[in-house]
């Protein structure tokens, strides 16, 4: 069952009784506001994830990421290398293109050159995920939990970056260790080689100017990035206007498709259009936007009974918030970051901002610990399947805790200063 299924559910069973309850009470406009005050929240982040993942499905449509898989299968490396640079790729790439997109990119690559090897893919995969999450730490962009972080206004744009060596002490340790048991030999080399499509370099381009734009919509005129990002659509939209009237089958295209006969014969057919902008914008991953949904109004609802505001006494009160935001790590590892990170930025605990850095760092990276704890584990136990699994990835998780833990205490010694600094944000 889609996981959205339930959450819209519950969302609106939750908000229908908060709204029966407060009409027989005569507080109508009460209910009204706080539903409204939640669904601008969504809006927001609906809105920047829906031109995030447009960006994507057009690089991926252009064959940008066919394109890299392709040339890292014919580089004819060992088994160890390749365990290093698809792992290192994940990291680097994850804070552009969202840790998930990364992680099924990079699982393609582990599985085009090693097949044959259930060894090799099953702890390179290990190594993805875990990348592909530390990666996705440091930056607004590489989850959503960082977005909304971010889109709270708890922790600005550059600040991010105060994450970088941590996150990588996360991804480094654990794959430091897993190094010694990638077995030794070189896959074979393969043969062929994709091409990028029409116009792949300028929508790279665009995407990091609609980038550009969101950041300085952000920081400059102190405007929802969201709304930089709806202006960087239109880039896109330009731009897929000129491709699509520009169109012309040429012996370039028919590399991709075969003859030039034979793509002028299947031209109607789905994949041999010019480029359209709706079809990019229909691609996108209407599971998860709408599983955002039933978050955003489930934990709404229980922060506007109260329920929030007394786990956040018992939990950052009574506990402290470095022994509570530690906690999440292991709560996103179980449940799902997104969920934990929105209860926390709804109970808006006092904490300065090296305490807002570590439960972005430890929601992030928690996940990593077990395969159900992050969109790309799961992702990667469908694509590898068989030979990554939840249990092949529970073999490594205390190795994975070892990097979880190396992360948290170089965050609190390399960004000592930032936990005397308060957050007014939010």
């Amino acid at each position: 069952m889609r996981k959205s299924k339930p959450v819209i559910l519950a969302a609106g069973i939750i908000w229908g009784l908060i709204a029966y309850q407060y009409s027989t009470a005569g507080l109508d406009d009460v209910t009204i506001v706080a539903f409204r005050h939640n669904i601008l929240e969504f809006t927001e982040l609906f809105l920047f994830l829906l031109v995030a993942m447009t960006y994507v499905n057009a690089m991926d449509e252009r064959q940008v990421f066919i394109a890299l898989r392709s040339w890292l299968v014919h580089k004819g490396c060992s088994y160890r290398l390749l365990f290093w640079i698809t792992g290192g790729l994940a990291f680097v790439l994850s804070p552009v293109i969202d840790n998930l997109t990364t992680a099924l990119v990079m699982c393609a690559v582990v599985l085009a050159v090693g097949k044959d090897n259930r060894k090799f893919v099953s702890i390179a995969c290990v190594n993805i995920v875990v990348a592909a999450n530390a990666g996705g730490a440091f930056s607004p962009f590489g989850d959503i939990t960082t977005l909304m972080v971010w889109q709270k206004g708890v922790v600005e744009f550059q600040t991010f970056f105060l994450l970088f060596v941590p996150s990588l002490v996360n991804f480094v340790v654990p794959a430091a260790i897993m190094h010694f048991f990638v077995p030794d030999g070189t896959p074979e080399a393969i043969n062929g080689r994709a091409q990028l499509r029409r116009g792949a370099y300028i929508v790279v381009a665009l995407f990091a100017c609609t980038i550009a734009t969101a950041v300085s919509f952000h920081s400059l005129l102190h405007m929802p990035p969201m709304l930089g990002m709806m202006t960087g659509l239109a880039y896109l939209q330009f731009y897929g206007y000129y491709l699509k009237k520009t169109h012309i089958i040429t012996a370039m295209d028919s590399a991709d498709y075969g003859t030039v006969d034979e793509v002028m014969h299947t031209r109607g057919k789905a994949g041999h259009k010019a480029f359209d902008i709706y079809g990019r914008l229909a691609r996108a991953e209407w599971d998860t936007l709408l599983f955002f949904y039933g978050i955003v109004l489930c934990v709404g609802g229980l922060g506007f009974i109260g329920y929030l505001s007394m786990l956040s006494e018992h939990i950052y009160v009574d506990l402290g918030p470095t022994t509570a935001n530690i906690l999440v790590g292991f709560m996103s590892a179980l449940v799902d970051n997104i969920p934990v990170m929105f209860a926390v930025l709804t109970m808006q605990p006092d904490m300065p901002l090296g305490q807002w850095l570590l439960v972005t760092l430890t929601a992030g990276v928690g996940g990593s610990m077990l395969s159900i704890g992050s969109a790309a584990g799961v992702a990667l136990m469908g694509h590898a399947r068989g030979m990554y699994t939840f249990f092949t990835h529970l073999k490594w998780t205390p190795v994975i805790m070892l990097g979880y833990a190396a992360s948290i205490m170089t965050h609190i010694w390399i960004n000592a200063d930032t936990y005397l600094v308060p957050v007014t944000g939010g």
